[in-house]
């Protein structure tokens, strides 16, 4: 049996990542900053290395008898004082140079859809510069290309529990956005694939109309949805880009860019859109 490695166990795709080696009875090594978030979901990792990525010499060593490393690795929320350039290419950087130091055999790194047209945006930027670096690295890769978590789209349900959900345009942007557990299988099976790249979204194409009329359909709520021009959108962005730092800018920035564009891939896994806001309104 393959030994893995997996860093960024601790983010939303990173536990659907652990759950499924261990269903699919994988040894897998965590590295983690803590163990906090890998206790509360009863993930149990065969080894664990408390350690920070973005600082090369606490993982010195860390990748000795792994055969596979999966990383899903990058900044979702900035926190402290770190940069996408920080985290999203030199961590995994990092890790990368531990990987090849040791032998490992393949390189499995989870990237982003259509990152190479969004080169413009500093997170798909830093997260290409890595894919690059891996592709030439001499190590077998496969790059995996989400176009977008169940997570990212919890913010239309967000907002129709407030009572108005906002889009931009007249709302006919297309995407199936996939569900961690759905990605964590795709993820998983990549480790005996012969893909290079997998781009992949959920088993639904919907518009962003359809999905803020599914919010408010299970709040119960009067569908209530305010369309603001593109203009508009532009205009805020060059304001947030003069007045605030990367932390604020950077996660506006891409969310209110691929809010603007389809994002559809091609369809996988079995869970809905509509259960997941189910859930979201239980647990409210």
């Amino acid at each position: 049996m393959k030994k893995i490695l997996l860093a960024g166990s601790t983010g939303y795709l990173g536990v659907y990542i652990a759950k499924e080696l261990i269903r699919q009875s994988y040894f897998f090594k965590a590295i983690v900053r803590t163990s906090e978030k890998l206790e509360q979901n009863d993930i149990k990792a065969n080894e664990l290395l408390k350690a920070k990525l973005t600082d090369s010499e606490s993982i010195k060593g860390c990748c000795k008898g792994i055969d596979i490393v999966i990383s899903t690795v990058g900044i979702t929320k900035q926190k402290d004082d770190y940069t996408y350039m920080d985290v999203d290419y030199q961590a995994n950087m990092n890790l990368l140079k531990e990987a090849k130091k040791s032998g490992v055999k393949k390189f499995i790194y989870v990237s982003v859809l259509n990152g190479q047209k969004l080169r413009n945006l500093k997170i798909c930027d830093a997260k290409e510069l890595f894919v690059e670096q891996l592709k030439h690295s001499g190590i077998d890769y496969c790059i995996i290309r989400p176009n977008g978590f169940f997570s990212d789209i919890s913010e239309f349900f967000n907002m129709a529990k407030k009572g108005k959900i906002y889009l931009f345009g007249n709302g006919e942007i297309k995407a199936n956005p996939i569900h961690g557990a759905d990605l964590a299988v795709v993820c998983v099976d990549a480790i005996d694939s012969i893909d290079k790249e997998i781009e992949i979204g959920g088993p639904e194409i919907l518009t962003q109309n359809e999905i803020a009329s599914m919010a408010f359909d299970v709040l119960g709520s009067k569908k209530n949805i305010t369309y603001i021009p593109n203009w508009i959108r532009i205009i805020v962005l060059k304001l947030l880009k003069l007045f605030t730092n990367s932390k604020i800018y950077g996660p506006v920035e891409f969310f209110m860019t691929v809010m603007t564009i389809d994002m559809i891939a091609p369809k996988y896994g079995k869970h809905s859109l509509k259960e997941y806001f189910k859930k979201l309104k239980n647990i409210t």
